[in-house]
């Protein structure tokens, strides 16, 4: 299995890529078989010149996914899609190696700027903003984690003036796509069954899953659904998993349909522009890029833009929809003066440190989950290699911090990992966090390697910040990545809820049940924050500030709010304000970012988008 990594790793390095390239050679040769009779690749598909569709769809991911399979329904309707990225392979299937699939081509390679309160002594002191070029998208980065959030959160959404919006209207289109399949909620309200998108828990019962449900218990907190009434509690993690292997939005709405004959798949196709006639403000065709070949289709009926928060934005703003002023600074011709790239949200984590257990066999490292056995496991559909991004528990709690006065709302998660950082020794993890090796031994050096093996770790998670960014332009060419200020603990209220998170890990590891593995937190200070008596509150929010990360779940940068309101960019039905023929649906439109793992409300959003896209169109009725 480590062999097979590293070679991965190594045939991941495209340059240029055709068809049947290094992605598509080694995914057709290492697919697990049997293989799904509803599992293939999608054809590729090269349009001519000034090709016309009746509706093009930009982005292959968790939203454009779902959108491009519910519009070819409709058999007199013609569809392209267009995606950069290629296949994912067996490599992106295994979910254990979630975390590593962002050192590959299959990563935009987004990073942000320098933030003064976040990132701080990570490489380049810069955050990285992994997000998926990929068939499937960021479907295929992420950690599986399938977690809608508190209805409230989108009850949210409504009250500001986004009508079709409210939790009742919006979870039918949750259950429509959900295909649960975990037995205890075949017959609950909250979940659907025979949707394309399969929801399942890892077939691997982690070690320490018992011991986190017994230490939520002693806490006074239920084990609960997170996808049901009630979320304050601890849970296991529902995964976007089939069979122990990662079902992508890809996998889920794309390839059972690959046939149908009004389906046109275009990869590796990387969109530069969006035809916007500036007489008429009509949205016409798209430009995209493909073989190093500048290639211009046209839209009848419309262009749906699901790029993502950070694509979509850009390339809104490329194509002259965006403010004014800031177009005006980079070159761009105006056609309308819209927020884009405001209101730029995201969920932060803070990682770094780890918990050490006297037991071995508790956890999971680098050696157990390269072994043979683990190897072997996962061919048969099970073992730790199963585990979603190596998740093994979640926590949602509400802290002092919280400005509900419903009690019922969390603002933090804590998600419990298999193993942790200090025990990696390939260094693939370090790389991906942007930690240094300098910091790591500073850290960890102390320990002795079997020590290490046996760690864990709780890592809080911020999910419901204040604080919120910006996305802008650095030129009118789309392979120059935005500037992204993410402003992470801008509102230094987010810090200090950080800190309540840490405290409650700290409460988690206090209990006897993870007494009775001696669990520890391993105490060397973070490097710069020395000078702070460890664990105080000021030490913590020093380390905090060290090294939190994205936990990817990036929205806003294109804000649904009703006309009138001067912070929209898309109306409630995701049209773009002042545009014809042009709509957006993807994770840029969420006004308020949920208490969620975001994939899930994204595919959400993809599902409501066809039907007002239908209704719009006379398929349907409102």
């Amino acid at each position: 299995m480590r062999w097979f990594f590293y070679l991965f790793c190594l045939t991941s390095t495209e340059a240029t890529i055709d068809t049947k390239g290094f992605f598509d050679y080694w995914t057709d040769l290492f697919r697990p078989f049997p293989r799904n009779p509803k599992e293939g690749f999608l054809p590729d598909y090269t349009p001519r010149d000034n090709e016309e569709f009746d509706f093009i769809v930009i982005g292959a991911g968790s939203a454009g996914s779902v959108i491009t399979n519910r519009l070819t329904e409709v058999p007199q309707w013609k569809v392209l899609l267009l995606e950069a990225g290629g296949n994912e392979n067996f490599f992106s299937d295994i979910p254990i190696f979630a975390a590593f699939l962002s050192l590959t081509p299959m990563n935009w390679g987004y990073n942000s700027m320098p933030e003064p309160r976040a990132c701080k002594d990570l490489r380049g002191k810069v955050c990285f903003l992994p997000r998926g070029k990929v068939l499937g998208g960021s479907s295929v980065l992420n950690f599986l984690i399938y977690q809608r959030g508190h209805p409230e959160d989108y009850n949210d959404w409504a009250r500001m003036g986004n009508e079709g919006w409210s939790y009742k209207e919006i979870l039918p289109y949750f259950k429509k796509s959900e295909n649960i399949g975990i037995m205890e909620l075949l017959n609950s309200t909250y979940h659907g069954t025979g949707g394309y998108m399969d929801i399942q828990y890892s077939p691997y019962r982690h070690p320490l899953e018992n011991i986190f449900k017994k230490a939520g218990e002693e806490l006074g907190y239920k084990w609960r659904d997170p996808n049901g009434e009630k979320l304050i509690g601890f849970s296991k993690p529902q995964a976007t998993m089939r069979n122990g292997r990662r079902c992508s939005s890809s996998k889920a709405f794309l390839e059972p349909i690959r046939f149908r004959p009004n389906l046109k798949v275009s990869k590796y196709s990387t969109v530069t522009r969006i035809i916007i006639d500036p007489k008429t403000k009509r949205a016409i065709g798209v430009e995209f890029l493909k073989r190093n070949k500048i290639i211009r289709v046209r839209a009848r009926n419309e262009v749906v833009l699901s790029a993502g928060t950070i694509g979509s934005a850009q390339l809104l703003m490329i194509s002259g929809v965006g403010p004014q002023e800031h177009l005006s600074e980079v070159g761009i011709p105006s056609i309308i003066n819209l927020p884009v790239g405001y209101n730029l949200q995201d969920h932060v984590t803070f990682s770094g440190n780890a918990f050490i257990v006297n037991e071995t066999g508790v956890t999971v490292n680098d050696f157990s989950a390269a072994s043979p056995l683990a190897a072997t496991a996962y061919m048969a559909g099970g073992g730790p290699l199963t585990l979603p991004g190596g998740a093994a528990g979640l926590a949602f709690i509400h802290t002092k911090y919280s400005s509900d006065r419903d009690k019922s709302r969390p603002d933090i998660e804590l998600v419990m990992g298999a193993g942790s950082l200090a025990g990696e020794t390939i260094g693939i993890l370090r790389s991906l966090l942007g930690i240094t090796d300098e910091w790591f031994w500073k850290v960890y050096g102390s320990l002795p390697l079997a020590a290490r093996l046996r760690t864990f770790v709780i890592n809080p998670v911020l999910i419901r910040p204040k604080s919120v960014g910006r996305l802008m332009l650095r030129s009118g060419n789309f392979a120059d990545h935005p500037r992204i200020y993410m402003n992470y603990f801008a509102e230094l209220t987010d810090l200090r809820t950080m800190v309540e998170g840490v405290r409650m890990v700290e409460k988690v590891i206090h209990t006897n049940a993870f007494q009775r593995l001696n669990t520890k937190i391993h105490d060397t200070p973070f490097p710069g924050c020395e000078s702070y008596l460890f664990d105080s509150d000021e030490y913590w929010e020093c380390a905090i500030m060290q090294t939190s990360i994205t936990l990817d779940h990036q929205v806003g940068t294109c804000k649904m709010a009703p006309a009138g309101d001067p912070t929209g960019v898309v109306s409630p039905r995701l049209l773009v304000h002042g545009i014809e023929g042009l709509r957006v649906a993807d994770a840029s439109i969420i006004p308020k970012i949920p208490a969620a793992h975001t994939h899930a409300a994204v595919v959400m959003i993809g599902e409501k988008a066809a039907d007002l896209i239908k209704e719009d169109w006379g398929l349907l009725k409102n």
